[in-house]
């Protein structure tokens, strides 16, 4: 590998930046998980927490990822034949409903075209099929990561509230949470998977469900088996501030600390700042000629954008071109869209000043890479960053 110099700019939709501010607080001495000073930190951070997920019920933390937290959703709301129906919108959600079939669910997938998010009419018409309420939950990908593509969730909502069908209602915000505004409570969410590595600027290794009331109520019926991902041990651990696991001491230092630097910023702000970004890099992108992978402008994600390039150019060679001279990484297509489109991540710990080098970079790649875009898409981004 060639010596490198400055920092390397990590452009992918998660992992991502981890501020100083969080490294340092992970870098502290671990504690006793069972002494009076951790009791102390969970039960500080647990309702600051909440409020990024917009609920004053409870979330869960596990050690663990995002599927980790996709499964304990699963277990412990429903039971073993369950009918369930999941949208497919992407890489994720695809996997997210092989995981629903491999615990022994009766799957319904709703087809996608990944380059829109889950649709409330194809949903009134299941639920429509269904006057027995047979479907016991509906699993949705609220942005899913490998598109760039942002799921209305609060109408589907408003589609099962209509159609008085009492599926749950359990939704991913692994790449959106701190990112995008979301509301648990208000939009009627039973239940909210979450990572650590994105919005909340930590590295893996944190997974969350935040859980409504009929969640909880479900949880009491269901019987998926079920061990380290039940509900109940943790809910009651946390009561006192421990948890009935070993915790991630360390990963809860940062959580602690990325949590008050969202307080500072604001939500709305956070919001606000990642839908700029957003704005700034689908302005370059067009500006190219090129395509944003999302067609519909009601489901633009403030996370990431995938670009989609002509199919007489591979998008791994503009990759593969912008991390061998710049130092840049910038995500790869996945499942279908292998070689088709590239990803860029614009969450997190991001300003201004970050996003105006990441485009410049690939600007300069997709030009050394023989992707005739015009130098006019950094300049209409940076339009977007001055006057926004």
């Amino acid at each position: 590998m060639p010596s490198r110099t400055g920092r390397h700019f990590l452009q992918i939709p998660g992992p991502t930046n981890i501020p100083d501010r969080v490294q340092r607080a992970i870098a502290a001495p671990t504690i006793d998980h069972r002494g009076p000073e951790f009791a102390e930190l969970t039960l500080r951070l647990l309702p600051c927490l909440e409020a990024v997920f917009g609920t004053s019920g409870p979330v869960v933390i596990y050690p663990a990822s995002g599927t980790g937290a996709w499964e304990a959703a699963l277990v412990n709301t429903l039971s073993q034949g369950d009918r369930v129906l999941c949208f497919e919108t992407g890489h994720f959600a695809t996997l997210w409903h092989r995981m629903a079939l491999s615990l022994g669910l009766d799957v319904d997938l709703v087809p996608g075209d990944w380059r829109h998010g889950a649709d409330p009419e194809a949903l009134r018409l299941r639920l429509a099929a269904d006057p027995r309420h047979t479907i016991k939950a509906v699993c949705v990908v609220h942005n899913e990561t490998s598109t760039g593509v942002t799921s209305r969730v609060q109408e589907l909502r408003r589609t099962l509230d209509e159609a008085g069908h009492p599926a749950l209602l359990l939704v991913d915000t692994v790449s959106s949470l701190a990112c995008i505004d979301y509301r648990h409570d208000e939009w009627g969410v039973d239940v909210t998977v979450a990572g650590s590595q994105k919005g909340l600027m930590l590295p893996p290794g944190l997974g969350f469900n935040a859980i409504g009331e009929r969640a909880l109520a479900a949880a009491r019926t269901a019987r998926l088996p079920k061990s380290f991902w039940d509900w109940q041990p943790v809910l009651d651990a946390n009561e006192h501030g421990f948890f009935p696991h070993t915790p991630a001491t360390n990963l809860l230092y940062g959580l602690d600390e990325a949590l008050r630097m969202l307080r500072e910023e604001g939500l709305p702000e956070v919001f606000a700042r990642h839908a700029r970004h957003a704005a700034a890099t689908r302005t370059a992108v067009k500006e190219w000629g090129l395509e944003v992978l999302c067609l519909d402008a009601r489901e633009y994600s403030g996370s990431l954008t995938a670009v989609l390039l002509p199919e007489a150019h591979d998008a791994e060679k503009v990759r593969e071109v912008i991390l061998d001279r710049f130092d840049m990484s910038l995500g790869a297509g996945l499942g279908r869209l292998a070689g088709r489109v590239f990803r860029i991540g614009h969450l997190g710990h991001l300003n201004d000043l970050t996003l105006a080098g990441a485009l410049a970079g690939v600007q300069m790649g997709l030009q050394l890479a023989g992707v005739p875009v015009p130098s006019a898409g950094l300049d209409a981004a940076l339009d977007v960053l001055r006057t926004g």
